[in-house]
């Protein structure tokens, strides 16, 4: 949108809040920035535990998760068996430390993942399903060893079933169950005529064991379906610990292969109201599935996904709230419904896992080798589940893997960390860091998979900005309510009912493939500008209407339910859309109206049911119910406003609502600037900007136009923006400061800076230390100056500039710009801190700190460790020292980092100063 005209700002100011309304949320520990905390071998003692927490705390993290891990090479002598009477007391030490620094604690239910150790025995470890088959003539007494033909699994796997169906039939026969007439191992059967195919299904052992167990906390893999082996696994941690965490802590489900629990016949008989074991061979068939057989699969992964629910998730949470802790939960890659696992514990954890690429301007791409898997669609999962269940906070596991290590700036943090705040979450855990003793050498200790948020990383000098900015974020995503537009029908029973496959999990690496018609919607719900929250069937029973708004159980409301083409759908669940909508509630069917139920039981009855509910949904299209395949035009007829910032200039945002009114996040995820009147969905009376960079705020400039509030916006690629607007009142602040190039302004004489030539350079801090370091440079990585340590070390480097400002030129304010920064930078002008600057553009308002005459610019860059650590691999210094994986590149590859060529360090420029004039647009 053009500027329609210009003018020195001059607000009127109208006071009818107080100032409170316009002020920063206060920091609280959930605020501030959280990590994952390795303890390598649990190789801890008190001195280095409260110098690490000292660090952390000073940066200005709030929460640190102890998770145990393995070992360093040789130091075994250091090491603590996990829940030992030492190891609690290390706990306890560190509990109290943190209090004191003004830290949370929490803690993983175990070492590795997942969950187990030593005292799970063999009998509550994961299990899997074992299935033998025998042909055998009838007419005669058959005696038959019916055993597993695996060797490893002779001792433990136990017989659940052992059925007999006619062999070669065409057509699905009900099976003769012989289970009773086996005897020590053999079965004695007097058999009819004709061939039988004999189907024994064993219940056997994944002998899964824990992964990068620490020690003390190695051994199998419980069974996370048993609610005796999850009971017996708790009971060892109420035993040991003498006092709990904030929250106990489960990394993402990752048991493998393991589809099976002993008694799972009996438990999907008294579910699903028939016998699995009457359809074996439908069950077990290979190749393309029968309608029946799909269905009874369906029923399988349906049945698997309460069990996981109920004797783990929900036993879990209910054991650590006896206790008088949380938990906190990933639970993708779980086989059940991702809502219901989620919202049955405290905080729910998504995941993000690579490097985004969203075309932002200036900023660089380095050492991505792996797809990434931080979609929108599948971070909404926990959000989701927090939302409709009313949960306060959302998780995730931010920055694994984000780039390779030793070469991950800040600057690219950013705007994973932003899709994670737009995807709904408020509670960031970094993908972490690693206790390391102080006498240890450089770079310390180090977990493989970790974008090293540490301070033995360089990034960590500048790394204090980056949390305040992660902080102030929080402060408001945590504050108020979720405002999200729609509620959008998880689709799992088309998933339980298509995958190929017994066993579905759903893996953040495999959703592309698990669920691509749900991915394909959410985006384009996304980019119609409306935001969304998903819901499941079990939430669906317990939602309800109030004027004309969708409420869930945890109390969030929405405009309408949106079904996204699904195409199985429980006829209860369909008939509470159907009483939802004859209430006054908007239902949605994108695509296509549901076909038909899921599972097998009662099929026809269900059908019936269903018919008749969706007939009557249909006679209400255009009242309250809407279809269509147009996304756009459909959800136009819904109460619904789109957020124009989205479809008309692709910014993206999350919306949340405050007693007073709504708030914003808003973050340029995009390559575009943006600088306009931008429409907002909600109504409004005024707004206050508040930037989390450096804390900065202000009254925007609103207007009403068309029957929507207004806001100007400026902002860059790259960029983010907190706005909380006020429905009814006309607050009170110091306006927002709105800026042009005063070049843009006819008649201007002032005229842009280019700082060049040549700048004064010292290294302010280096590893190794920097000999012969000239005193001069001009612009440009620091790499290629001739020195004798230039393309090796880590480290700061000062460059300083003076500059002459005729009095006459001094404008409204200036903006400092730095160009191309490698990779974070402090500003200082004559003499003043100015800005830290550690995210893309590089620039910051400097008019305060000008003045007539000479000026004094020094800028303090750090680099990353990649160059420190690539020559070390070239020398052969050993630094990968520690057991089990020890540091590998992307993709979990072999080797080492001696052929990197250098990474460009310090100041490229080019350094500008424009001269700005402070704007009103109308």
């Amino acid at each position: 949108m053009k500027r329609q005209s210009l003018f020195l700002v001059s607000l009127s100011v109208a006071a009818l809040l107080s100032a409170q309304s316009v002020d920063w949320p206060a920091e609280t520990v959930q605020a501030r920035p959280a990590a994952r905390w390795w303890w390598m071998g649990s190789a801890v003692d008190k001195e280095n535990l409260s110098c690490n927490l000292r660090e952390y705390a000073s940066a200005g993290m709030g929460t640190l998760e102890i998770t145990p891990i393995y070992g360093v090479q040789g130091n075994e002598a250091n090491e603590l068996r996990f829940l030992s009477p030492a190891w609690v007391q290390m706990m306890q030490h560190t509990q109290a430390e943190a209090a004191r620094l003004g830290m949370q604690i929490d803690m993983n239910t175990g070492t590795g993942w997942p969950f187990g150790g030593p005292e799970v025995s063999v009998d509550d470890a994961a299990c899997k399903l074992l299935v033998e088959e025998y042909l055998v003539e009838g007419g005669k007494d058959i005696r038959l060893k019916v055993a597993v033909s695996d060797a490893k699994q002779l001792s433990v796997a136990r017989l659940e079933r052992l059925m007999a169906f006619p062999a070669g039939s065409s057509t699905p026969v009900k099976g003769l169950d012989l289970t009773d007439r086996v005897k020590e191992g053999m079965l004695h059967w007097k058999s009819p005529k004709g061939s039988w195919r004999l189907i024994a299904a064993f219940c056997g052992k994944t002998f899964q064991k824990v992964k990068r167990a620490a020690p003390g906390g190695e051994g199998w893999v419980m069974n996370h379906f048993s609610a005796r082996a999850v009971s017996r696994y708790l009971n060892r941690f109420e035993t040991s610990l003498t006092s709990c965490p904030a929250y106990f802590f489960n990394d993402s489900y990752e048991v493998y292969k393991a589809d099976w629990t002993e008694g799972l016949f009996d438990e999907f008989e008294h579910r699903r109201g028939y016998k699995l074991e009457d359809y074996l061979p439908e069950f077990l068939a290979a190749g393309p599935r029968s309608d029946q057989a799909k269905r009874v699969v369906s029923d399988y992964r349906e049945t698997l996904a309460e069990l996981l629910q109920e004797n783990f998730t929900r036993q879990w949470t209910e054991w650590a709230h006896r206790l008088g802790a949380g938990t906190r939960n990933q639970a993708h890659g779980s086989p059940g419904n991702l809502i219901d696992l989620y919202a049955t514990v405290d905080i729910p954890e998504c995941e993000g896992f690579g490097l985004s690429d969203f075309g932002i301007r200036g900023l660089r791409k380095d050492s991505l080798t792996r797809p990434n898997d931080s979609d929108l669609s599948m971070l909404k999962y926990a959000s989701s589940a927090a939302h409709i269940a009313g949960k306060p906070y959302t998780s995730s596991e931010t920055f694994t893997w984000l780039t390779e290590h030793f070469r991950t700036s800040l600057s690219q943090c950013k705007p994973d960390l932003d899709l994670m705040f737009v995807s709904g979450v408020n509670h960031v855990y970094f993908h972490g860091t690693t206790y390391s003793p102080v006498n240890a050498a450089w770079p310390g200790w180090k977990f493989y998979a970790s974008v090293d948020m540490s301070p033995t990383n360089s990034i960590w000098r500048d790394a204090p900005a980056f949390f305040q900015y992660i902080t102030r974020c929080q402060s408001f995503l945590q504050l108020g309510k979720p405002d999200n537009d729609f509620l959008l029908y998880l689709p799992v029973y088309d998933l339980w009912h298509e995958q190929e496959g017994r066993l579905l999990m759903f893996d953040i690496h495999k959703m592309a493939k698990r669920a691509p018609r749900f991915i394909e919607a959410v985006h384009r719900i996304n980019a119609a500008g409306y935001d969304m929250d998903y819901i499941s069937d079990q939430f669906i029973r317990s939602t309800r209407c109030e004027q004309g708004k969708i409420v869930t159980s945890g109390g969030s409301a929405y405009k309408a339910l949106i079904v996204p083409g699904a195409r199985l759908m429980p006829d209860d669940v369909l008939k509470k859309l159907l009483l939802l909508a004859q209430q006054g509630a908007t239902i949605v069917f994108l695509d296509q109206y549901p076909e038909g139920v899921p599972g097998l039981s009662r099929l026809e009855e269900r059908s019936r049911t269903f018919e008749a509910t969706l007939k009557a949904i249909r006679q209400l299209e255009g009242k309250t119910v809407w279809s269509g395949t147009d996304y756009a035009q459909t959800l136009a007829r819904t109460s619904a406003r789109p957020e124009v910032l989205k479809t008309a200039y692709g910014l993206s945002c999350i919306r949340r609502s405050h007693a007073e009114g709504y708030h914003y996040f808003i973050s340029a995820l995009t390559d575009r600037d943006t600088e306009a009147w931008v429409p907002l969905s909600v109504p409004a009376t005024s707004a206050v900007f508040f930037n989390p960079l450096d804390g900065t705020k202000g009254k925007a400039l609103l207007r009403q136009r068309n029957g929507q509030a207004e806001v100007y916006l400026q902002l860059a690629s790259g960029q983010s923006v907190i706005l909380k607007t006020f429905t009814t009142h006309d607050v009170q602040d110091a306006p927002w400061l709105y800026s042009m190039p005063l070049e843009e302004v006819s008649g201007s004489s002032s005229k842009k800076k280019v700082l060049g030539g040549r700048w004064g350079f010292t290294m302010k801090q280096s590893a190794p230390a920097a000999s012969q370091v000239p005193d001069s440079v001009t612009l440009g990585s620091w790499t290629d100056v001739p020195f004798p340590e230039s393309t090796t070390l880590m480290g700061t480097a000062c460059y300083s500039k003076s500059f002459y400002m005729d009095e006459a030129a001094i404008a409204h304010d200036w903006l400092l710009n730095l160009g191309d920064v490698r990779e974070s930078a402090r500003v200082r002008i004559n003499g003043k801190d100015v800005a830290t600057l550690w995210a893309v553009p590089y620039q910051c308002r400097v008019g305060n700190y000008l003045q007539a005459g000479w000026n004094y610019l020094e800028v303090e860059v750090t680099n990353l460790p990649a160059n420190r650590i690539a020559d070390m691999d070239r020398k052969g210094k050993k630094w990968r020292i520690f057991k089990d994986i020890n540091i590998a590149a992307l993709g979990y590859k072999k080797g080492n980092y001696a052929s990197w060529k250098p990474v460009d360090s310090g100041l490229l420029g080019p350094v500008s100063l424009t001269p700005m004039k402070l704007v009103k647009c109308e």
